[in-house]
């Protein structure tokens, strides 16, 4: 799919922004990457995926199925794992498997090999390329003889304000 948004700038999810701006592009995006794969982004599907774009945090299956049975889409727990890996299927979400949980895919349609900032103190979460980061492994991969077929690198620390609040 043609890049036809702006890349949004990993440093958003740390900072003060117009998330709903933000939000709303990447919901585009993922409507028209859906679309264009054929798949349906159902009214369950759609709104697991505006919960994980609601903030720059990655939820538990358990907190997204919190907030579907709270509107009204069911309260069993096949509800929002069913929509979550339909989301992660299609490129539309990531698993976080550092904190067992998902993050929204800040470039859906995109090919891409993220990596992920997780502030270990309010839990924000940075998505960024890591486009040198996957190369670099797979030539030493490929120095020994493997193939990697997935990858998910994540890195735990602080973000800014949380950096300067333990200053």
């Amino acid at each position: 799919m043609p890049d036809t948004e702006p890349r949004v700038d990993p440093a958003t999810a740390f900072a003060d922004h117009d998330h709903a701006l933000c939000a709303g592009g990447v919901l585009a995006r993922a409507e028209a990457v859906s679309a264009a794969a054929g798949a349906r982004l159902t009214p369950v599907r759609r709104r697991t995926l505006e919960i994980l774009l609601h903030s720059h945090r990655a939820l538990g299956a358990y907190e997204v199925l919190e907030r579907l049975a709270e509107e009204g889409f069911g309260n069993q727990p096949p509800v929002a794992y069913r929509a979550l890996d339909f989301l992660v299927e299609q490129g539309l979400a990531h698993r976080i498997r550092r904190l067992n949980a998902f993050a929204a895919c800040m470039h859906p349609g995109e090919t891409h090999s993220p990596v992920f900032f997780i502030c270990r103190a309010c839990d924000a979460v940075a998505e960024a390329p890591a486009e040198t980061v996957r190369d670099a492994l797979a030539e030493v991969a490929q120095g020994i003889g493997f193939t990697v077929e997935r990858m998910n690198v994540e890195a735990l620390g602080l973000c800014p304000a949380c950096a300067e609040s333990t200053e």
